[in-house]
């Protein structure tokens, strides 16, 4: 069995694994909230709890690729990289009523609103340019 060198991503990945595991622990719990609470979002959480485990522990990472409730979307995006039309409705209206609060509740400065809408238009494109469903036979 070969020693990884200090320098190595595995070496970097092994010192920092227990990290790794509470990150992907607290994103498949922000995850499972998002199952139930409305503007919390599930599978972004998800996706990076599977790439936290996938650093720290090949059980979990199967575990939560595997699970029966949220192992099929997650698989669906590693092979497609679709968004479901109701994950992307939910996003965007999501990132719609953030920016009306930052901008009419919250009263930010406008260099604020703008590098956030900015962000917020960057994020919208992308999600509703990923595909709804998987290709056809």
């Amino acid at each position: 069995m070969q020693q990884e060198q200090p320098g190595s991503a595995g070496a970097e990945t092994s010192r920092f694994r227990w990290a790794f595991m509470a990150l992907g622990f607290v994103c498949v719990g922000l995850g499972v909230l998002g199952a139930f609470l409305p503007l919390l979002p599930t599978t972004p959480f998800l996706l990076v709890a599977l790439w936290a485990f996938s650093r720290s522990s090949r059980r979990f990472h199967h575990w939560l690729y595997t699970h029966p409730r949220f192992g099929p979307r997650l698989q669906e995006w590693n092979r497609y990289g679709t968004v479901p039309v109701k994950v992307k409705v939910s996003a965007v209206s999501a990132m719609a009523l953030s920016f009306g609060f930052m901008a009419f509740v919250a009263r930010v400065k406008w260099p604020v609103l703008v590098a956030a809408g900015a962000l917020i238009l960057v994020g919208a494109t992308y999600v509703l340019s990923r595909p709804s469903r998987p290709p056809g036979p």
